[in-house]
């Protein structure tokens, strides 16, 4: 077991999905500002490009945090796979193998 996956296990996993969630909407809110700039003619600067691929990796560190989540219980589990087939359907994403077998162990 990594260091990482044990860190993991000592935050609940509804902790997880709210950062996951405020993650999203920040990324969200960052590619928002960052079109309406762009719209305006607004010259976007070096500074502005790194925060966004800030909040966007913030937001699949968030991601990976619940697929490598072990979770406690059944209801847990329950939680975690409902939570990332929502997250798939809703991103239209998918999940690598390895991530898949996280989900599913």
């Amino acid at each position: 077991m990594t260091e990482e996956s044990r860190v993991e296990t000592a935050v609940s996993l509804g902790d997880l999905i709210d950062r996951h969630i405020a993650a999203q909407l920040a990324t969200t809110d960052a590619v928002r500002a960052w079109d309406e700039r762009r719209a305006a003619g607004e010259v976007t600067s070096v500074i502005y490009a790194n925060w966004l691929l800030d909040v966007a990796r913030a937001e699949e560190a968030g991601k990976r945090a619940i697929v490598n989540h072990r979770p406690r219980d059944d209801r847990e589990s329950r939680l975690k796979l409902t939570y990332m087939a929502a997250y798939l359907i809703a991103t239209g994403g998918t999940l690598h193998a390895t991530e898949m077998n996280s989900v599913l162990e």
